[in-house]
Order: C-alpha cells, then structure tokens, then sequence
C-alpha cells in the first residue's frame, strides 16, 4: 500500500510515472512539520535497520550517519563525506514498524538517521515543497517492489555493455587505443569497450573529435569494431564559449543555455575553460542537447558516459574577483585582520560554490527557477536528454550510457558508475555496500572504477576487485592521468588477470539472465542477505556478503595480505571456486560460519542449495560466447531458466526468449 502525501507546490520531477491520488490526513508513521520548511521525524527502536539512499556513503544499514542528498563532485569519498554524486531519497525502516519513504525533493535534504539522537531518524528540507510517498509492507523487499512499480522499468543496455572495458584518462591518440587493443587481445583477456576520457575532444568541447589526432574517426571506430571491440566516449556537461563552435552557436541563438538573474548567460569554467550549461530542465534545451549525440552515432558509436553533471564548477568570473581579493587583502597585511585562513579558503572554495549554484536559472514547466532548487536533477535531466534522444534516433536499438549525477527517475534512462573513488582497500568494501542500495531505488546497471580511479593501483589490490567487478553489470577498469598504469596486461602474471576476466564471460549468460529478469519484473539484480533471509537474525548483521540473481552468494576478499575470509551461510550452499587452471573447486558447506581459503587468482561464489547456474566456455568478446552448449554447475536434478535475447533491440516480451537448462 502507498500513500502519497502532498505539501505546497512541488516541482514535478517525473521520478514517480504511476499516477496516485494525493491521501488526506497525516502519515501514519512519524509526524511532519510545517513550521521551518518540511521535517519529518520518527522514532527508532533499538534493533531497527534503516536501508536505502543509493549511491551514499558507509554501509548498507544506513543507521548511525546523516547523509545530505545535494549531487556533489567530490573525489575524496572518505567516511565523513555526507554527499556523493546522486541524490536517491529512498529510505526503509525495518523493526517494530516496516515502512518506506520516499521524498520526491529535488533540492538539499538531510537525512539524519539516528546521528544527532540515536533513536531518530530526521528528514528535512528548506522548502515545505514536495511529495511524501510512504510505503507499507511486511518486508523490507516487498517494499522495494512496490517502490519499484511506481517509478518505473530499469535502463536496459546492450549485452555487449556486460562485457568488460578498459578506461584510462589520457588515452589521447590512435596509437594509445591500439596499445591497448593489442594489449588485451594479444594477451587473450577478453573485452568488449574502450572508453574515451576527454582527450579524444577537440579543445574538450562536446561533440567534436580531435581532427589532428583522429583525422578519420569513422574510420578508427570501425577498425576497432572489426576487432570486436567498441569506443565508448564520455560527454561532459559544459559547453564550451567559443565562436565558431556549432553547438556553442545554436546553443546561444535559441536561448537554450541557463541564465543569470538578468537574462544573460551564465558562465562556468570546467574544462574547456568557460562553459555554458544545457538548460536540459527545458524540453526544448533537452531536446537540443540530446539531439548533438548523433554525431556521434553517425560515426558508428553505440554508447556514452555523462560526467562532470553535478553539475561541477571549477570556478566562475565572479567566485575569482571574490578570492582574489581576500588574497590580496592578506598579502598587503600579513599581520593585519585578514587572516591567512580566509583567504586560502576563498581559494579552496571556488570549486562548487553554494553562491554560483544560486547564480544561475532554469526555464521550466513552471516558469523560471533558481539553480540550487532543482539542483539534484541536473544530472538527471542529462542523461533522460540522451536516452531520448535515442529513442528518436533508433528506437529499436539499445545504446550504452551510464551517467556520473542522479536522481530516481534517471535510472529508466541509464546507469551510472560510482564516481572518483581511489586505489584503497575500503573502497572495494563500498563498492560492494552501495549495490544493494542502489537496486533499490531503480539503478542496476553500476560498477564501480575497479582498481580505484585515484592513486596508484597494486596488482594484488586490482585483482581482488576485478573478482568483485565479476559480478557487477558495469565492470571497467578506469584510471586517472599521473596515477600508475592500471590495464590488467601492465601487471606481471598477467595468465592471473586473463583467468579472472575469463570468468565473468563463462558466467555472463547467467549475469546477463538474471539482469534482464529483474529489470523487465522492476526486481532487484543485488539484493542484501537480509532481503532473501529476513528470518535469520545473523544475515540481517551481514553487510560484506551479497545475493546476485537468485542462485548464488557472493563473499568478495577486500583485505590486503588475506588468504581467505570468514562467510555466513544461512543455509546449506556449494562453495564454488574459478580455479586458474579453467576448472572448478566444489564443495557443500552447511549453513552457518565458515573460513574459506580464496588465492588472488581464485573466483569464489556461493550457489544457494537446490538451484544451478549455467557456465559457457570462455570467448574475447560478448557475442562470441557459445550459449549453444554451456554446462551447469551447482546442485544435481535441478532446472535453471535462461533469459537470452539478441542483446540488441527490445523485443523483450518475447516468450522465445526464455528456455529451460536441466542438470
């Protein structure tokens, strides 16, 4: 049962596509006040878990912290931080009372979940301005199904983009992409993309090629192709202010840029140096800007990644007048008032300024709109702008494209991947805790940049995430300029790198199976122990452990210097382990706690008793896999469904596309 509750006049968000009547009265769960801005506040009993809130900080039970949702391009994702890149208001409470809540807000809102008391959760804004919808249910998971139904089906990408990629920033000519090709395809580890960060640009402006370095582009993506290997390159968010440059121009004439308080344009350095941003709030603007990515696909591109959508400031005309006085006032006076903090905070300060997000505005719907109060949609907008433009430009196929910022809402148009994270151990335990959340609220196609986008990468490091990414429908190896080379063929052994990538194309008939069932039956693909054994008082405790599809358990290793790790089975499983040699170590556990012993070249996985999963032999790329004549591991005398299109176009309904495997 969901109850939407409305309070003054809310920007329509369209995260929510089910129509509902608006319920009177008040929540039947918490109390809600009016009285400076909106507050919404319940009690927390001692054993209550709170899960949710997607792509954001800490663990999968959300209790303890206060999270900020205000999309924020931060690369330091330490435990302190209280804002990422998304904004994904979904929360459930599980314990005395089960419930869900969900607060359609695209602006600032706090979460504070038993952080200032410990027996309460706060949700609060600035603006009594917004839909309260409350879920009831008697699961945590059968809450998120309901939540699911009303926001509508998960992105669905090609089969392809379940393969693996390889990204670097600073891949910057012809003869970089074919190291890198030759790489991968000469040490036979399998792959399917290439990314483009955004050297491949002519003066980083979007929708251009580099004419010096790729003076036939059509021509290069078709070389790569022909090796079964497709470019995928990333769109930023500014345009850059240029005369001459096309989209700059257009942009301008039309009035499809976001604008100051006075009607001119705003201005913001990112890249490029200064930038306009796409009103993409604007149907017309988001039209436009959707449209610029058949330049691309003209040339033979299948697939996108939007990035620097916050959107990210680096700094803009007025926020360096402002700083640049505050040092000059302490460098006339270095004893004098001005203390030197101020103005090395003036300095720090100019990235992302709260004053430039309350600088510029939006021509909606609604009529005109500050910045800072749709801020957490501009990601959003983004990406629903490419995903529609798609659909006019080939509505039968699919088109990769995941997206850095995002609201709930935007997963019907894409995925994301999780942002400027760094080589460190703790990072491959967050990777693991954000998959479940962000499942459920509607984002299942996400990874995370295995081996860390910051910092320098170790082999032993990288390996145990690539067993993790294995799993993960976005598995891509991405790496920052000045950091240590990361491709998987840079590390000695590299037969310990091929072996691991290997299977996650024996097991991607299965991962991509189980993908489509959940998101065309608006499922989760990554659900917590808890969902599946929400009996069971040990698995409700386990945050490292995960359930993918329906069969099996994964217990990724994210310990430098471990040999194995401690699991908890809450039933009877078979242990399975890749071994390097191409076969498999089997072996029933009974339920309860186990230390297994898994080598840096070892894949393990957990299949749940009584079911099996289908494995192929191992293929370079995605559509060379064998589906024809896979074998079945796990339990004997039993059945697997196997979900398999062409991977291509939407034909999904189709009952051919389900077939019975029996072991």
């Amino acid at each position: 049962m969901i109850h939407k509750y409305v309070y003054g006049t809310p920007f329509e968000t369209e995260a929510v596509v089910v129509p509902m009547e608006a319920a009177s009265g008040a929540p039947a769960y918490g109390t809600v006040c009016l009285e400076h801005g909106f507050t919404f506040t319940c009690s927390l009993a001692e054993g209550d878990v709170v899960y949710g809130l997607g792509e954001a900080n800490r663990g999968i039970n959300k209790r303890g912290y206060c999270y900020i949702s205000n999309c924020t391009d931060d690369p330091e994702h330490t435990e302190e931080k209280r804002s990422l890149y998304g904004a994904h208001n979904f929360v459930i409470l599980s314990g005395e009372h089960t419930f869900g809540i969900f607060v359609d807000y695209p602006s600032r809102l706090t979460f504070d979940i038993g952080y200032t008391r410990m027996d309460t959760m706060t949700i609060s804004c600035e603006n009594a301005d917004l839909y309260l919808y409350v879920i009831e249910g008697e699961t945590p998971y059968k809450i998120v199904k309901q939540f699911r139904k009303i926001i509508g089906r998960s992105y669905i990408p090609p089969k392809f983009a379940f393969g693996f990629g390889q990204s670097r920033w600073g891949y910057r000519t012809k003869e970089d992409y074919r190291e890198v090709a030759e790489g991968y395809r000469s040490n036979h580890i399998p792959m399917d993309m290439i990314y483009m960060d955004i050297d491949y640009m002519q003066d980083y402006k979007d929708f251009t090629v580099n004419e010096e370095n790729f003076p036939d582009f059509p021509a290069f993506v078709k070389e790569m192709k022909d090796q079964n290997i497709r470019l995928i390159p990333i769109i930023d968010a500014g345009v850059k202010v240029e005369e001459g440059y096309k989209v700059y121009e257009e942009g301008i004439k039309n009035g499809y840029f976001c604008k100051r308080e006075d009607g001119s344009e705003f201005v913001a350095a990112v890249w490029p140096g200064d930038t306009h941003f796409p009103d993409v709030l604007n149907p017309e603007a988001r039209k436009w800007f959707g449209d610029q990515y058949k330049f691309l696909i003209d040339q033979g591109i299948e697939g996108f990644w939007n990035d620097m959508n916050e959107p990210a400031i680096f700094y803009t005309p007025e926020g360096v007048q402002e700083a640049a006085k505050a040092v000059k006032a302490f460098l006339a006076d270095p004893n004098g008032d001005v203390p030197f903090f101020e103005g090395k905070d003036a300095v720090l300060e100019l990235s992302n300024s709260k004053k430039d997000y309350e600088a510029f505005y939006h021509q909606t719907g609604k009529g005109r709109i500050r910045h800072d109060k749709v801020h957490n949609l501009f990601g959003c907008n983004m990406t629903r702008a490419a995903g529609e433009a798609f659909e006019r430009i080939d509505s039968d196929k699919r088109f990769l494209m995941f997206s850095r910022s995002s609201y709930i809402g935007m997963h019907r148009y894409g995925g994301i991947w999780m942002g400027d994270n760094r080589s460190w151990w703790s990072h491959i335990l967050l990777n693991l805790k954000m998959l479940p959340s962000l499942n459920m609220c509607g984002f299942l196609y996400t990874g995370a940049d295995l081996g860390g986008f910051g910092a320098d990468a170790t082999r032993d490091l990288l390996l145990r995430w690539m067993a993790l990414g294995v799993f993960t429908p976005l598995m891509r190896n991405h790496s920052a300029m000045g950091t240590r080379d990361q491709e998987c063929f840079r590390f000695e052994g590299v037969e310990d790198f091929r072996h691991i990538v290997e299977v996650r194309y024996r097991l991607l008939p299965y991962l991509y199976s189980e993908y489509m069932k959940a998101a065309l039956s608006d499922d989760m693909y990554i659900r917590p122990l808890a969902f599946v054994y929400p009996e069971d008082t040990h698995a409700v405790q386990v945050e490292d452990q995960l359930i993918v599809g329906n069969e099996i358990m994964i217990a990724p290793v994210y310990t430098q210097n471990a040999d194995g790790r401690y699991v908890y089975l809450p039933e009877e499983m078979k242990f399975v382990k890749f071994l390097p040699n191409g076969t498999l170590y089997e072996e029933v556990l009974p339920a309860g706690h186990h230390y297994v012993k898994i080598a840096l070249n070892e894949v393990p996985l957990f299949i749940r008793r009584g079911t099996c999963i289908p494995l192929a032999a191992p293929a370079e790329y995605a559509d060379a896999l064998d589906t024809a004549h896979m074998t079945l591991a796990g339990y004997p005398d039993c059945e697997y469904v196997l979900y398999e299109d062409d991977g291509i176009h939407k034909d999904y309904e189709n009952p051919s596309n389900y077939r019975t495997l029996r072991s």
